[in-house]
């Protein structure tokens, strides 16, 4: 992995967390992150704009970059904070400079400076915006960064929505700035969380606006429904949990089982709890809601107990990356936390070769559903 940005005569040591699974090619860098600091570095009054923010700044280059202003950090994934908290340890700079906050979080101070990656989800870069409403005016700058082939016309018609008048820089590395003057009179209210109403049972399900389907049952949980674990009596993961459709479909069906809702990104951790207490109140004594990357805040708890089954529609991606160690990690981490004989189900597209990786960690492994596009594989600890 490439660990060193060099720029302006300083270097910055910077790795993707975790470290041991990415691949080698990788860097916890981007061209848009390259172009904001060299346009801020050649303009030095920046460097005295106060209540600096920094949004969606995947692996903190950004953040170890401005450190020194102090900079309040925000972003809806659990991996960015672990990353960003890796990479200040790296280059030794202290953690208590940086304030860190979740998109849930409520932020009115005053800020003359925002820095933005633009995020892969709209819905999170229009909440993202309305957020900004409360604490920015003309004194503010916002500047924006991104590749260039994602930021479109309807990207800059949300920034002059919510803020204010929006222009663009030129191409740079496959890469785009947005820079936006907020007139600090546009109030708009946010159309997140969405609902919608699952079929069978039918589901009031609220998401917020980062939340994986968002507007509808994705297929693979929807293949998932259809085939439910036998999980009365038992303790169950819902790994990656999302709106926590699954979880709160095992908990309506089997009235003594127990549910832990898992996720990295705190908008779906929120969006699962919500779900529960609007759909099965009585239900919430059974249920355990922990922002994770994979199971390690599960598994680093002093004494964990073990659960008996863990159900998990892995991602294959991190951020535009196709890759397939969050699914290794999260194999491996559901096989630590099972009892022996425990199950971990999983739901993927039939083409990735999930029952190799799968065979080579567990004593058995079968298919125990299939249709056109996917496959849903039970592994036994």
């Amino acid at each position: 992995m490439k660990a060193s940005l060099t720029l302006f005569e300083r270097s910055l040591q910077l790795v993707r967390y975790p470290e041991h699974l990415q691949h080698p090619s990788w860097q916890a860098w981007d061209a848009a992150d390259e172009y904001i600091i060299e346009y801020l570095q050649e303009r030095p009054e920046h460097s005295k704009a106060t209540g600096l923010r920094i949004y969606n700044d995947d692996f903190g280059a950004l953040t170890c970059w401005f450190a020194e202003q102090r900079p309040t950090w925000i972003s809806d994934s659990y991996v960015a904070l672990r990353s960003c908290l890796a990479n200040l340890a790296f280059n030794n700079m202290a953690p208590e400079q940086i304030s860190f906050s979740s998109s849930l979080d409520t932020i009115t101070a005053p800020t003359d400076l925002v820095l933005l990656k633009i995020p892969k989800t709209t819905a999170l870069l229009e909440q993202q915006l309305i957020d900004l409403q409360d604490s920015v005016g003309p004194h503010t700058l916002i500047i924006a960064g991104g590749k260039a082939n994602a930021i479109q016309k309807s990207t800059l018609a949300l920034f002059e929505k919510y803020l204010g008048v929006t222009t663009t820089s030129l191409a740079k590395k496959k890469a785009r700035l947005i820079f936006c003057h907020p007139t600090g009179k546009l109030k708009h209210r946010s159309p997140y969380p969405t609902q919608w109403f699952s079929e069978s049972p039918k589901f009031q399900l609220s998401n917020h606006a980062n939340v994986f389907a968002r507007q509808q049952l994705d297929i693979g949980a929807r293949f998932m429904l259809q085939h439910l674990p036998k999980a009365n009596g038992k303790t169950l993961i819902d790994l990656g949990c999302g709106n926590g459709v699954l979880g709160l479909s095992i908990l309506h069906k089997y009235p003594e089982a127990k549910v832990i809702f898992v996720d990295e990104s705190y908008m779906a951790v929120a969006s699962a709890k919500e779900n529960v207490q609007h759909n099965l109140p009585d239900a919430l004594p059974r249920c355990e809601f922990l922002v994770s990357n994979c199971l390690d805040e599960f598994l680093n708890q002093t004494e964990h107990r073990s659960v008996d089954i863990v159900l998990c529609n892995p991602p294959f991606h991190q951020q535009n990356a196709i890759t397939d160690h969050i699914a290794l990690q999260m194999f491996s981490d559901a096989k630590k936390a099972l009892v022996d004989g425990g199950e971990l189900i999983v739901v993927g597209n039939r083409h990735l070769d999930y029952p190799i990786k799968l065979k080579r960690m567990f004593r058995s492994v079968s298919a125990t559903a299939n249709n056109q596009k996917f496959s849903i594989f039970t592994a036994l600890k």
